[in-house]
C-alpha cells in the first residue's frame, strides 16, 4: 500500500488569488506613469513670474491664454490672433452661460513680457464679459514659513 505525505489533498480551492490581478495593476500603474511624463514634457515653455501669495483656482471651464517672450499670443497652446481670441472669448462665454457655468481665463506671461502687454490681455477678457481670471504664476516658499517636516 503506497501511501501520500501531507494528507489529502483532493479538496476544491476555495480562495481566491489575487495575486495575478495585483500584478496586472501594477503594471498598468507603471504604463500610466511613463506616459503621463511624456504628455506633460510636451508644453510650451513660459518661465512664470516667482509670488509667493498663489492659489489654486477652481475650474468651471477654463481657457490658458499665455504671450511668450517674443511676445507670441498663444490660446491652449496654440498661436493665435489678437481678433481670433476675441471672437473665442466671445463663443465660448456665450457656451458656458448657455450651460450655466462661468468662463475662467488663466493668463500667463513669459517674465520678460512688459506688464502693458499682459494688460491689454486682461482689458480683452474683461471687454468680452469674463469676469473671472487668474494669472499663472510660478510659485516659491514664502520666506516667513515654516520649514518643511523632515520625513523618517
Amino acid at each position: 500500500m503506497g501511501s501520500r505525505l501531507g494528507g489529502e489533498d483532493d479538496d476544491a480551492i476555495t480562495d481566491i488569488n489575487i495575486t495575478p490581478f495585483v500584478d496586472i495593476i501594477l503594471v498598468v500603474l507603471i504604463i500610466f506613469m511613463v506616459t503621463t511624463t511624456t504628455i506633460v514634457e510636451r508644453s510650451i515653455k513660459v518661465e512664470l513670474p516667482d509670488a509667493a501669495t498663489g492659489e489654486a483656482v477652481s475650474k468651471d471651464v477654463s481657457v490658458a491664454i499665455q504671450m511668450l517672450a517674443d511676445r507670441t499670443l498663444t490660446l491652449d497652446g496654440a498661436a493665435i490672433t489678437w481678433e481670433a481670441l476675441r471672437s473665442y472669448i466671445r463663443s465660448e462665454r456665450s457656451k458656458t452661460k448657455a450651460d450655466g457655468a462661468e468662463l475662467i481665463c488663466l493668463i500667463g506671461a513669459d517674465k520678460n513680457v512688459p506688464h502693458g502687454e499682459v494688460v491689454k490681455i486682461i482689458d480683452l477678457v474683461r471687454q468680452e464679459g469674463v469676469t473671472k481670471f487668474a494669472i499663472n504664476i510660478q510659485p516659491v516658499p514664502r520666506p516667513d514659513a515654516a520649514p518643511p517636516e523632515p520625513s523618517l
